[in-house]
């Protein structure tokens, strides 16, 4: 019994979820639903209005009948009784028999419309007796106190009875009025059945009921139509609009008429044929942009490396030079060296822009690439003042990765630490799970303020211009770094405070290929001193790739909480702790 009824729950649940998607999803859904409602709303108010009125009239027109039988009755009953002194007189029972015969029409009520007519003579119980018309046997069911008190004061009076006179229940229309005599006062009632006018008004109440039924489909149709006529144009830009945007440049709408849902279409042609002329230009200048730096790229290598031979000679050499031509013999020397890692750094991101970058990924060791990466740049932490501490697992952590581009993102993070790091440690930490491995490096510097986790990985973006440089670095690391981790399917990740530093996360998956779901170490390091009242900008953000380009937003799994696109999916958004 219970699965009954919770597979009954369930199916209600699935049932109302589809209609309310219905609803969201659908205009013509909506303004037909609406124009139903409101249409049978307005409808049934007038129905009842009208029936209303029906039934008043017909009520109306009973009641002047009853009150002309009536008055006429009245007239014929106090002229038949007027001769009459006392109640015992001879022939008075008879006269009463006789009044009551004709006013009912002398027969059977059921002979004659089911008009009932009666006279009673309270005042005189003993020595007369009341009369009905023919075959009803008693009235009084019928005679309300209130009724019989009024007419006793000497009103007219009526009411609406139902019960049973002379078959069925029915429903009766009772008059009563006193009748003046020689002897006292009697009292006249007249019983008028409504089945006629009951029937009448229940025929005027189905008509007027089919009539707005009828009226409200119609309604409903009409609304549908109309609202077809508008939403159809409106789905064939939205599906164009999808076109377009999945790079079909040539999609454009059918135009029909001259009407406004033609201007529109024509003007969303119009729309798009500007923005494929555009993004094809745009495409155009990027693609002589790409292939100008790696031309440029390229054919620098060749005077590259004949300055590079003359100055290593002069180098090799500068100590019997003068000092100040040492210097600038030095001073070459570091140039050369910055300027062929910008050279080398431009031709991997043209590579990267032309979709040339393949992935070797092998079985690799991260342990000895951390340490690896520490030991290069031991030399330069120690020249800053900036101690470097590692935070490692004593076992192997083997995952399906590039080394050599995975040994770069770490170089740029670690250096980017190193320079940030205002002489105080930076912390390279790494951590597994049974999906994914990450490397974070968190340094005790500035920090970044709000907003800058957007365009860290900007290329030549830098947080301060006018901060000088210790490393020499190129401006384009990070963003080297950016399409590593995207080449691999993982995540790069910022985090920075104001005077708390900032923290870099690398996510990679542990099998080549897999799709990331979280992250085995914390973005928001520990020590943050950050109080968690929801996401603010600048304090919680999580930028890195997705597979496919998207921006990646990834909760670490015992973090705080990051909002933005799923890692691998630009259409949907991702929440996470």
């Amino acid at each position: 019994m219970w699965e009954f009824w919770h597979a009954l729950l369930r199916r209600v649940t699935q049932l109302t979820a589809g209609l309310r998607r219905t609803w969201r999803r659908s205009l013509q859904v909506r303004v037909v639903t609406i124009t139903l409602v409101t249409s049978s709303l307005l409808v049934g108010g007038f129905a009842y209005l009208i029936a209303d009125k029906i039934t008043g009239i017909l009520l109306e027109n009973a009641e002047t009948d009853v009150l002309l039988r009536l008055t006429s009755g009245r007239e014929y009953s106090e002229k038949q009784l007027r001769i009459f002194r006392q109640p015992q007189e001879a022939k008075l029972q008879e006269t009463l028999d006789g009044t009551v015969n004709y006013l009912a029409g002398g027969g059977d009520p059921a002979q004659t419309g089911g008009v009932v007519v009666a006279i009673t003579v309270d005042g005189h119980q003993g020595v007369l007796s009341p009369r009905t018309s023919p075959s009803v046997p008693d009235v009084n069911p019928l005679i309300s106190p209130e009724l019989r008190a009024a007419v006793a004061d000497g009103q007219v009076a009526h009411q609406i009875r139902t019960g049973r006179l002379t078959g069925g229940r029915t429903t009766y229309l009772a008059y009563g009025s006193p009748v003046p005599t020689q002897f006292g006062q009697v009292e006249l009632y007249y019983f008028v059945p409504l089945n006629r006018q009951a029937e009448t008004a229940g025929d005027a109440r189905a008509t007027v009921v089919a009539t707005g039924v009828a009226l409200v489909l119609l309604l409903g149709l009409l609304a549908a139509l109309v609202t077809r006529l508008v939403v159809s144009p409106v789905r064939a830009a939205a599906r164009t609009a999808q076109r377009l945007s999945a790079g079909l440049l040539d999609q454009r709408m059918t135009v029909n008429g001259e009407d406004d849902l033609a201007l529109l279409a024509a003007s969303f042609n119009q729309m798009a044929t500007n923005l494929q002329r555009q993004i094809l230009r745009l495409e155009e200048m990027s693609r002589i942009q790409r292939r100008f730096t790696s031309d440029v790229s390229h054919e620098l290598r060749t005077p590259l490396t004949t300055v590079r031979m003359a100055a290593d000679l002069i180098f090799a050499e500068r100590d019997e030079f003068d000092p100040a031509v040492a210097r600038s013999a030095e001073l070459l020397q570091a140039e050369l060296d910055r300027f062929e890692e910008l050279l080398t750094d431009l031709l991997e991101i043209s590579r990267f822009d032309a979709g040339f970058a393949m992935l070797d990924a092998e079985p690799t060791d991260l342990v000895p690439v951390v340490h690896r990466v520490a030991d290069r740049l031991g030399s330069l932490a120690e020249r800053v003042g900036v101690p470097l501490e590692l935070d490692v697992p004593g076992v192997p952590v083997i995952a399906e990765v590039d080394p050599r581009r995975v040994e770069r993102v770490l170089r740029n993070l670690v250096g980017n630490a190193v320079e940030h790091g205002e002489g105080r440690p930076v912390r390279i930490t790494l951590g597994v799970d049974e999906t994914a491995v990450a490397v974070t490096v968190r340094d005790h510097g500035v920090g970044l303020k709000p907003g800058e986790e957007k365009l860290v990985f900007n290329r030549f973006w830098r947080a301060d211009p006018s901060r000088a440089r210790q490393t020499g670095g190129t401006g384009l690391g990070l963003s080297i770094s950016l399409e590593d981790a995207r080449l691999h399917g993982g995540w790069l990740e910022a985090w920075g405070a104001p005077g708390q530093g900032a923290q870099f996360r690398l996510t990679l998956p542990a099998r080549a290929g897999d799709r990331l779901t979280t992250s085995p170490l914390r973005l928001v390091p520990a020590d943050a001193n950050l109080p968690f009242t929801g996401p603010r900008a600048g304090e919680l953000l999580a930028i890195g790739p997705g597979t496919g380009g998207a921006l990646a937003v990834g909760p670490a799994a015992d973090g705080p909480l990051a909002i933005g696109p799923a890692p691998g999916d630009g259409d949907r958004a991702e929440v996470g702790r």
